[in-house]
């Protein structure tokens, strides 16, 4: 058990990434709180750990709020402190920047940057209570290269990286780590979401498949895989890193 004894929250536990990475932090021994600002997709997720025989806790928690993220590490904190710490929750907007109102800019800053800011803040004094953890940021790809359609989201995830490395060179000296994961096309529904936004989503979705090296997609648990590792022991030296998970796409030049 990688995680035995450890207690993790993790955000947008309700689907997709989350979800996943949830359970696989459940099923190598942690205390998972599932957060999710959809109360009925927590419970699932905690529904699915408690059958694999984890222990899992469903909050519904707004992490655009101090008081959401704040609920998710009090739950942690009744289950015995905190270890981890997987700011992954997000949404998406696509638009070219022209098209991109201002109250969709104002929301992706809130739940994808702002949101990640609150949880860690509160996050912190409670893993240097435990003597150090780990921190996980979801970043993306869209945060090392472009997409016309997806500015305002490319922003938000680039903010992530760069707000990955100085919480590494300030927190290194408490034994705090912090890590960003860079997934590109994973099979979620925010996945799908994108490639519904094409003319042509089929074309779409083959031709950006033909541009992957291993000629698939992420899957969610491909992602959680590698969150595991930087969750555990086993990744106790690193920090200040992004780890990409994109089959190949970015050793590619076309």
């Amino acid at each position: 058990m990688r995680l035995d004894g450890k207690v993790v929250v993790v955000t947008g536990a309700g689907r997709g990434i989350g979800a996943a990475i949830a359970q696989r932090f459940a099923a190598e021994g942690a205390s998972v709180i599932c957060g999710d600002i959809d109360a009925r997709s927590a419970r699932a997720t905690e529904d699915a750990i408690g059958a694999a025989g984890g222990i899992g806790r469903a909050v519904e928690a707004d992490v655009s709020t101090v008081r959401g993220n704040r609920s998710m590490v009090e739950a942690a904190l009744e289950l015995g402190g905190l270890d981890v710490f997987h700011a992954n929750a997000a949404i998406q907007v696509m638009g070219r920047l022209e098209d991109t109102s201002e109250e969709d800019w104002d929301a992706l800053h809130a739940a994808n940057l702002r949101g990640v800011y609150l949880g860690i803040r509160e996050a912190l004094p409670h893993l240097r209570a435990r003597g150090g953890g780990s921190i996980i940021i979801t970043a993306s790809l869209l945060g090392m290269v472009g997409d016309p359609d997806m500015p305002a989201y490319g922003a938000m995830k680039g903010g992530l990286r760069a707000l990955c490395r100085s919480l590494a060179a300030a927190h290194g000296p408490e034994n705090i780590r912090c890590n960003t994961i860079c997934p590109g096309d994973v099979e979620t529904p925010m996945g799908a979401d994108f490639f519904d936004h094409q003319a042509e989503p089929d074309g779409a979705r083959a031709a950006i498949l033909e541009r992957y090296p291993l000629r698939r997609f992420a899957t969610p648990e491909d992602v959680a895989n590698v969150a595991l590792f930087l969750a555990s022991d086993e990744a106790s030296y690193l920090t200040g890193i992004d780890v990409v998970v994109d089959g190949g796409l970015l050793a590619r030049i076309y």
